[in-house]
């Protein structure tokens, strides 16, 4: 019977079959010389010789069902065996002589969740593009940091160790490139003890697959996922309270269609702009808490509240209802003038604001409902 593995390190492969050698030999090498007992599995949908490098020197291989970061490493650990999950790219920029500096923090209990940081370390020349390293990192990695309350330097390093038993406490469901930044909230929102470690971080050889544009806007849509506030509340509430104040302001003012139509138009649909703001970030925090991304607290349990759903229709049909009964007024008038030219642009636009804005909560308090209703049914 096979020996238990201390360690199992996991490597997602894509045609890396230049440099998966030389990452499975260094993580061998290494294991041999601190003593430790650990497998090597590879999750691999390469197309070139990388599978075959891999199990002529010892790896196991496993191939996932669906390509992406995140499912590779799902398929990889699967098949683990070990107390510690170490993962680690293929390409050979992170350098797998490093492992025992993972492991020490986790075998003696001091953390339960090890990150590498490469801002902290040695990046070697042409290892990371200026556009990664001065802005698309530290703008997510702070990001990250603010909304979860991390503190790390380096939140998408893919050098990284875990215990089994944490890893098992993750809801990470990411399978793409997300599943770095996944792996981080998760371990922060279940209270895991997470340390850094500065590291070495080496040129590609071969093209890099990341797309810096598109994977970055991928983690900051997750990220807006786990929390909206700060990107849809906040800033919707503020809208909707310029929009209010601009309307309501030129509204006590007088003569708008002469002296400040524009402006007042503009006020009017920044309103129904900031509603539709925070509506839209009602409906992600929705999901986000059906989805176990959220926790249903403060605010969060006030809007799944059923009482709260209603009021919300209540005082929805109350301002739709006082944008028609104001659109009607109009039109009365206009009726009244024998259809021709009516001096009647505020009123009108007012009208119109109230009935979207009014509209606009029903139908969210509508989704939302219909959103609990599906996620009762499967309970």
């Amino acid at each position: 019977m096979m020996n238990q593995p201390q360690v199992s390190i996991i490597i997602p492969c894509l045609n890396e079959e230049g440099t998966i050698g030389t990452c499975i030999q260094k993580a061998l090498s290494t294991l041999k010389q601190e003593g430790i007992e650990g497998e090597i599995i590879v999750a691999d949908n390469s197309t070139d010789n990388s599978r075959d490098i891999a199990i002529s020197l010892g790896a196991k291989v496993v191939i996932p069902t669906n390509r992406g970061y995140g499912n590779a490493f799902y398929k990889g650990i699967s098949y683990a065996r070990g107390r510690y999950f170490l993962f680690a790219d293929a390409d050979d920029t992170y350098d797998l002589r490093e492992i025992p500096m993972f492991l020490r923090p986790l075998i003696a209990d001091e953390a339960d969740f090890v990150v590498g940081s490469r801002l902290k370390g040695n990046i070697k020349n042409n290892a990371m593009p200026w556009l990664h390293r001065y802005i698309g990192n530290p703008v997510l990695t702070g990001t990250l940091n603010g909304l979860f309350k991390t503190h790390l330097s380096d939140v998408h390093c893919g050098m990284r160790a875990i215990t089994k038993e944490a890893y098992a406490k993750l809801d990470v469901k990411s399978e793409g490139m997300e599943f770095a930044s996944e792996m981080i909230i998760e371990a922060a929102r279940k209270k895991l003890r997470i340390i850094e470690v500065p590291i070495s971080y080496y040129p590609r050889r071969t093209p890099s697959k990341l797309h810096s544009w598109g994977d970055g806007w991928r983690h900051m849509r997750f990220m807006m996922l786990y929390n909206p506030t700060p990107f849809l509340f906040i800033p919707g509430f503020l809208v909707l309270l310029l929009g209010v104040f601009m309307t309501a302001a030129l509204a006590i003012r007088g003569n708008v269609e002469t002296t400040s139509l524009h402006s007042f138009i503009l006020g009017s649909m920044l309103a129904i702009i900031g509603t539709q703001m925070i509506a839209t970030g009602s409906y992600m925090k929705v999901y986000g808490i059906i989805h176990n991304k959220i926790d249903k607290t403060g605010f969060t349990s006030v809007l799944l509240d059923y009482h709260s759903l209603e009021l919300g229709l209540i005082i929805g049909f109350m301002i739709f209802f006082a944008g028609m009964v104001s659109g009607s007024g109009v039109v009365i008038k206009w009726i009244s003038s024998g259809y021709g030219s009516l001096s009647e642009v505020g009123n009108a636009v007012i009208s119109m604001a109230l009935a979207a804005i009014g509209m606009q909560i029903i139908f969210s308090a509508l989704i939302i409902s219909i959103f609990l209703l599906g996620k009762k049914e499967n309970q």
